[in-house]
């Protein structure tokens, strides 16, 4: 017996609105599962962003004050050129200070609008020669004239990282007990419009219907479930990327320029696999329910 396009999406449709409470409750599950597995996964790319200063081997980065003149800049500049210990430098300018904030608070338009240039302190980010010379670095400026503070980068990230590892591994153990429970509900579901439909199937295989022909809408009945979920928790994610980030982060990554924010490339990318993830647990539900639970 051919299978129908038509009678797929009729059949499945049908089996969604005999068990609409289930599928409400199956389909909410899933969106607050895959909204926390979004969430702890745009944690991730906050964190990336807020150590946006300590890539390329930087090991530490001399900011200078705000106000600082030229000739302390300079000097500063010429003695880190001058140091054995020091591999390479690169100085930041106000300029490119300015850049780099921006890209750091791209989705915070009001943040952004009331720092100009002239408020960030320029800076020198360091790669020493070996690492273990990292402290005789810092120590040698950090009482220098015009000096702000000494940053760091293996103090600043794993400050960063403790601070959100347990947070992340807390999200997603909570996102994959609900996911265990949306798969759960979808099987339920798909049981009972089984258990409801067994004389009816019964009869489609005496007239010489296919197995497929019979599980497949129950089993597309579970991937719009998912899926359904999914899209709600995509579109959460990506509208509301930022205040989610407030509320699940630790105040550490909340101010300054170690803030977690997320582009709207982020939470498009991490809508795009939760859709997906979403799909693949109802696929996987009504796969199970089907197998286990219609002989036929």
């Amino acid at each position: 017996m051919a299978i129908s396009a038509n009678y797929v999406a009729r059949e499945t449709f049908a089996n969604l609105r005999r068990n609409v409470g289930m599928t409400i409750a199956a389909i909410l599950t899933v969106a607050v599962s895959l909204s926390l597995v979004g969430g702890a996964l745009l944690l991730r790319q906050g964190v990336n962003k807020a150590t946006l200063q300590y890539r390329g081997g930087v090991e530490l980065s001399v900011f200078m004050r705000a106000d600082a003149p030229d000739g302390q800049i300079d000097a500063v500049r010429r003695e880190l050129a001058s140091m054995p210990e020091a591999k390479r430098f690169t100085f930041v300018n106000k300029d490119a200070a300015f850049k780099e904030y921006q890209e750091i608070f791209a989705e915070s338009a009001d943040v952004r609008e009331i720092v100009t240039p002239a408020d960030l302190p320029t800076s020198f980010r360091v790669v020493p020669a070996k690492a273990e010379l990292v402290d005789v670095i810092g120590r040698r400026f950090a009482t220098r004239p015009g000096v702000l503070e000494v940053v760091y980068a293996k103090d600043a990230i794993d400050k960063l990282l403790d601070t959100t590892r347990t947070r992340q591994v807390a999200y997603f153990g909570v996102a994959a007990v609900l996911l265990v429970g949306a798969v759960l509900l979808i099987i339920n579901a798909i049981q009972l419009a089984v258990f409801s439909r067994r004389r009816e199937i019964q009869v489609m295989k005496l007239v010489g219907a296919t197995n497929w022909f019979i599980r497949l809408p129950f089993m597309l009945e579970g991937t719009v479930q998912g899926l359904a979920g999914a899209l709600v928790a995509a579109v959460a994610v990506y509208v509301f990327r930022n205040p989610i980030l407030g509320v699940i982060s630790d105040p550490s990554l909340s101010a300054g320029l170690t803030k977690a924010t997320a582009t709207s490339s982020d939470a498009l990318g991490t809508g795009i696999f939760i859709v997906v993830l979403g799909a693949a647990v109802g696929a996987i539900g009504s796969a199970f329910a089907v197998r286990r639970f219609l002989r036929v």
